[in-house]
């Protein structure tokens, strides 16, 4: 299905109301135990968000499980030394795949971010090409991969000006939605979708297209955001769980605990490390992060890890 550009899209509140009067749905959805032990026959997901540098702090409250997801705001600035920080805390975690996406402080992570765009106190932060120094995770930017037959994907685009990965409300972030294929079990983007754990202060922060991209088109059975410190929980349309899994407040103090979620292994896929898997991994971490353009990037996401 098509999505197309709503005309109170540059107004979210107000959108808001149109799609509840329409009966949209958003209810609050139940999220398991931390202390829930794992199944052989599943895939533990822990989801953490908006950490702002404080990755340390929260370790001892990162549960264990086989997929990490990090959904961006890892740093402040986008400062090499905090990067290098956050890089050696993933490679000390027990979850075997760490998948990372930046968020709008993750400065320098947007090669094709206009700085003449970006906001007076943010000009001459950042690093550029700041993913590579993250080795110890995946890292994913309108890219994909595949972990026990599971497919996930990553993308960091917004509507706040002023910073990375910014674009205007309408057809230019719905231009960057459309990149998402269907078929996606678990997307990861920084921003939330229109009316799910978007609310700040009472204004709608989350985005129309991407809602009606996750309802309408791409249908996947989790979507794990941040981005609005204040909404750390999950709620569901009935078919899609939406998981904010922001970590910090508003003050950047890591008052919230992380997320976790379970997807059911398919027939067929089990849980066992390979040397081919290994290696796979191995290559994609040390090669580089990705774009949808690398042919490289393409055969080693549509690859299945295990």
């Amino acid at each position: 299905m098509q999505v197309l550009v709503d005309e109170l899209s540059g107004n979210p509140d107000e959108l808001w109301k149109k799609y509840e009067d329409s009966g949209r749905i958003c209810q609050p959805a139940s999220v398991p135990r931390l202390s829930k032990p794992i199944k052989k026959d599943s895939v533990r997901f822990v989801c953490i968000a908006d950490t702002h540098e404080k990755l340390s702090h929260i370790v001892d409250r990162i549960p264990p499980g086989d997929v990490l997801i990090h959904a961006g705001d890892l740093t402040n600035f986008g400062d090499k030394q905090e990067l290098i920080k956050a890089n050696d805390i993933f490679g000390c975690l027990p979850h075997r795949y760490k998948i990372v996406i930046a968020g709008n402080h993750d400065l320098g992570f947007d090669d094709s971010e206009d700085l003449n765009l970006r906001g007076m106190s943010y000009r001459g932060r950042g690093t550029p090409q700041g993913y590579k120094l993250l080795t110890n995770c995946i890292y994913l930017q309108d890219s994909e991969v595949k972990v026990y037959g599971i497919r996930i994907y990553g993308s960091s685009w917004h509507p706040l000006p002023g910073y990375s990965f910014s674009r205007e409300r309408g057809q230019p972030l719905l231009d960057k939605w459309n990149l998402i294929p269907e078929g996606i079990d678990v997307l990861v983007t920084h921003s939330p979708p229109l009316g799910h754990s978007d609310n700040f202060k009472g204004t709608r922060w989350g985005c129309s297209e991407l809602l009606n991209t996750v309802e309408y088109r791409v249908k996947p059975l989790f979507h794990v955001f941040g981005h609005v410190h204040e909404q750390n929980g999950a709620t569901t349309n009935g078919s899609t769980t939406f998981i904010n899994a922001s970590i910090c407040s508003h003050r950047l103090v890591p008052i919230n605990d992380p997320i976790i979620f379970d997807i059911p292994l398919k027939d067929g896929i089990c849980k066992i490390a390979t040397s081919k898997s290994w290696l796979e991994l191995l290559a994609y971490g040390v090669v580089g992060r990705f774009k949808r353009s690398d042919p490289l990037s393409f055969s080693l996401t549509n690859r299945l890890l295990v």
